[in-house]
């Protein structure tokens, strides 16, 4: 299990500048692919239901991850990491805020039990999150080493913080901030490479941008529109890798409980392609919705 210790936020800089492009790129071919969509349910179980990029999309049945593993309830959620590679156990990885703090949380679930937690190791790494209103995990592939945490808080600043192992312990640092962000609503992961990491984000004006960060100091987001109108519905964006250059997008409209699935091309600007492949069936009401991944799943590669 990995264990986290706290890091204070950095930096603050000036607000990001638009830019677009132009060169468009296809869309993924989406019936092999689905999204991993998982919540915390009003009871706080960890669960999750797989949407299919079929026609029509067809859904799962919930699975219960880990049953009743927090004691208060959750308000933010990264995305969440399972291994199966544990004899008769899963591991499960992720971080969330209760109580006002932030909290990376280590869950260990016994198969076959739905979701009977067995282990849980659970590192308080700040406080002062009650200001915070999205939580989002840059993953390695090992789900511990070299990931990057990034937060947004209420005024627009979005923070972020490398972590990395040490001695075999994980080591949380500062890595900068950015103003700027205010009429952000939904952020998700949609690429991470060797020198940058890409978030999506829709704005209560309704645009849909890509956010790119580089991994240098100072840190200096770059900022393009890929819409510019009707995505402002969506409180909840989940991602998942599909295909080589594009993404299966999972938007989450907590006000009407629905969910619509896209396929998106290679991020490029307003040249970006978007497909709507409809309505998902049933209801999306859970408090909290994030992303599963697998460790052995390649990494976003959206832009």
């Amino acid at each position: 299990m990995r264990k986290m210790i706290a890091a204070a936020a950095g930096l603050l800089l000036a607000a990001p500048v638009l830019t677009t492009a132009t060169t468009a790129v296809a869309a993924p071919t989406a019936t092999a692919c689905s999204i991993q969509a998982g919540s915390v349910t009003a009871g706080k179980d960890l669960v999750d239901k797989y949407v299919n990029a079929t026609s029509p999309i067809s859904v799962k049945p919930v699975d219960t991850m880990a049953k009743q593993p927090f004691s208060g309830a959750v308000a933010l959620s990264s995305e969440w990491v399972w291994d199966d590679d544990f004899d008769d156990n899963t591991s499960l990885t992720g971080n969330i805020v209760t109580g006002g703090a932030l909290y990376d949380v280590g869950l260990l679930t016994q198969k076959g039990t739905d979701g009977k937690v067995v282990d849980t190791q659970s590192t308080r790494i700040g406080g002062g999150w009650n200001d915070f209103r999205t939580l989002t995990k840059s993953w390695s592939a090992d789900g511990g080493s070299n990931a990057r945490t990034y937060a947004l808080r209420n005024d627009g600043v979005l923070y972020r913080w490398f972590v990395s192992e040490v001695n075999g312990k994980p080591v949380w640092r500062s890595a900068g901030s950015y103003a700027g962000f205010a009429s952000v609503k939904a952020v998700a992961l949609i690429s991470r490479t060797s020198t940058y990491d890409t978030l999506l984000a829709t704005t209560r004006g309704g645009a849909l941008y890509t956010i790119r960060i580089p991994l240098t100091s100072p840190m200096k987001p770059v900022v393009k529109a890929l819409r510019t109108s009707t995505w402002q519905g969506f409180e909840s964006l989940l991602t998942t890798r599909c295909g080589q250059y594009g993404t299966l997008l999972l938007g989450i409209d907590k006000d009407t409980g629905s969910a619509y699935l896209y396929a998106v091309g290679h991020a490029n600007g307003t040249a970006t392609i978007i497909n709507s492949l409809g309505k998902v069936p049933g209801t999306f009401d859970d408090p909290v919705n994030y992303s599963w991944a697998s460790f052995v799943d390649p990494p976003l590669n959206g832009e």
